[in-house]
């Protein structure tokens, strides 16, 4: 019945465009392709695509095999890439997801020692997945992933690794800079710059901002932390960052973290894996540098607000 060399092929042509290309990209013939997925039709009893000319369109039944294949295929290619790893001697590559922008400077820090001490495993990082992070830990297209915001599912165990306080971050000059914290209504004037994140996944909105029912004038999202950063310092708006981030870019540049409420906003990197990886012993030992002391952030003491 339904067989691997099926899902292959429905994923190329839907990649590809049309069969002729799909037989291009498998190295085979159109008419090998065609007589192929003509059987599993007949074997399924349905059409999987609907015939337009030369064009293909999938039909309810191909377009959940495409999902399937989606998430399938790539677990038949990790575990042929495991398997030949075991047979090589070898420990194979290490896969991280990054769902939090800010901790690159963090993840740095982390790698070079761990390449040290497993020479033989290769690294890996991506920030952008098909189905999010979740959905790339189940789909196999990573290992282990770098998280602020855990989402337990059957199946996944998550790691604290370290603590962190989430702050606003205001130019040198800002009227805000000397303020021992912020209130929500004293950003409704603002231009608030984050990182292109759903505001559903942003702290200074979830914890913060609309739990007061305020918004801000205006939100800018920027990709990076340096330009981020260089247009708080130039008083072109604020932004809200991991304290021990916005510490490290005080020293350079002319920047000062707020706290955010008089309580704060607390927050843990958490480093999520497959259950069935635990017993992995380079990825038990990337979780086990990475909660090591020396491998976390070391922000300066947080000021005490003020009465």
């Amino acid at each position: 019945m339904l067989e691997r060399s099926h899902l292959t092929i429905i994923q190329a042509v839907e990649r590809e465009g049309t069969l002729t290309a799909a037989a291009d990209v498998l190295h085979t013939t159109q008419s090998a392709l065609s007589h192929t997925m003509r059987k599993l039709e007949q074997q399924l009893g349905t059409d999987v695509w609907h015939r337009e000319g030369r064009s293909l369109r999938l039909t309810q039944a191909g377009q959940y095999l495409l999902a399937v294949a989606t998430r399938v295929l790539p677990q038949f290619t990790q575990a042929e890439e495991r398997v030949r790893q075991f047979a090589q001697g070898e420990r194979g590559a290490l896969r991280i997801g990054m769902e939090c922008h800010p901790c690159y400077q963090w993840l740095l820090k982390v790698v070079s020692p761990y390449l040290a001490r497993w020479p033989d495993v290769d690294v890996d990082v991506k920030q952008k997945f098909q189905f999010g992070g979740i959905g790339a830990l189940f789909g196999y297209e990573i290992d282990l992933l770098v998280t602020p915001d855990p989402l337990h599912k059957p199946g996944l165990h998550y790691e604290p690794v370290f603590d962190y306080e989430q702050v606003l971050v205001v130019g040198a000059k800002h009227p805000l800079a000397q303020a021992a914290y912020v209130k929500p209504a004293q950003l409704t004037n603002e231009v608030l710059i984050t990182y292109p994140v759903a505001t559903d996944r942003l702290d200074v909105y979830t914890q913060f901002l609309q739990p007061a029912g305020i918004t801000p004038r205006q939100h800018k999202t920027i990709e990076t932390t340096d330009i981020m950063l260089q247009m708080v310092a130039s008083g072109r708006g604020v932004a809200a960052l991991p304290r021990w981030l916005a510490e490290e870019y005080a020293g350079k540049m002319k920047v000062v973290p707020v706290r955010l409420g008089k309580q704060g906003i607390a927050k843990q990197i958490h480093l999520g894996v497959r259950e069935a990886d635990l017993e992995i012993d380079y990825l038990k030992g990337f979780i086990a540098l990475a909660r090591e002391p020396a491998a976390g952030p070391r922000p300066k003491p947080a000021r005490a607000p003020r009465p």
